[in-house]
């Protein structure tokens, strides 16, 4: 009787001993999986911050490349003309430098607004922060924008066809930079006659055009020389890409190519409702 006891009683203490020792492993594996699991969470986070961080760059690269490049084209092609007409015709060489000014004033204010969305407000009140800043430009501000290419030199004619109605913010300032970076290239590299804009609303898609008649180059593979011996800047291509990737965040899709009649060619579709 009591050899059956103690054999239990063993036997009830080995058991005990075993489901102690299996509950300290099944808890190291628990804190083990844990510990993983964190570690997973904290590379994912990691990179997801390290990709807002890039995407947030190539948007503010693309807004400055916006700003600066079409402003400072213009402001450079209106100087030039301005040193050409200074000995002759001093009226003609003002009004030039008048719009001179007026490009620069418009950059300061874009760039001003641009800032202005990246600073904090020094009280923390991000609400009104940048209250009183110009809104982002849009295709409402395409006639404004033709005036200021025409007056540089490159006459632009705009159609509009379709029912015109409000779209997305994010897709109205994509169409504007998309009609102000082929109008600016087409001003800075080529030596077109004439420039047509044609936006075009329709049921699911907002289409964009704009068509030179001279050879231009939005890529900036070619580089041609000025009357005077100068050289226009070359672009690097970030005005193209820039385009790309503004069109492809709203699903649509952007082609830019050479003309075989001559001149240049940028096509944009942009659907009006997220797919």
């Amino acid at each position: 009787m009591w050899e059956w006891l103690v054999a239990a009683l063993t036997l009830a203490c080995g058991a005990v001993v075993w489901l102690a020792a299996a509950l300290v492993r099944t808890r190291r594996r628990y804190r083990a999986v844990l510990a993983e699991q964190g570690r997973l969470l904290e590379r994912e986070r990691d990179g997801a911050a390290r990709a807002a961080v890039d995407a947030e760059r190539a948007r503010i690269a693309a807004e400055l490349h916006d700003i600066v490049s079409h402003n400072v084209s213009l402001m450079v092609v209106q100087a030039g003309a301005a040193r050409e007409v200074l000995p002759t015709m001093p009226g003609e060489a003002e009004t030039a430098l008048r719009a001179v000014e007026a490009a620069g004033r418009d950059a300061m204010t874009e760039l001003r607004h641009l800032l202005g969305l990246l600073a904090p407000s020094p009280d923390g009140d991000d609400d009104g922060h940048g209250a009183g800043l110009a809104p982002q430009p849009g295709l409402g501000q395409l006639g404004a924008l033709a005036d200021r290419i025409a007056f540089a030199g490159l006459p632009v004619e705009v159609r509009i066809s379709g029912e015109p109605r409000p779209v997305p913010a994010g897709i109205d300032v994509t169409a504007y930079r998309i009609v102000q970076e082929a109008l600016t290239n087409a001003l800075k590299h080529g030596e077109a006659a004439r420039a047509e804009v044609s936006v075009r609303y329709t049921d699911q898609y907002l289409r964009v055009e704009v068509l030179n008649s001279g050879p231009s180059v939005l890529t900036g593979a070619t580089r041609r020389p000025r009357p005077d011996g100068e050289r226009t800047a070359g672009g690097s291509g970030r005005g193209l890409i820039g385009l790309r990737e503004r069109v492809a965040v709203y699903g649509g899709d952007l082609d830019a190519r050479r003309r075989l009649g001559g001149g240049y060619r940028v096509r944009a579709r942009i659907p009006l409702e997220r797919p």
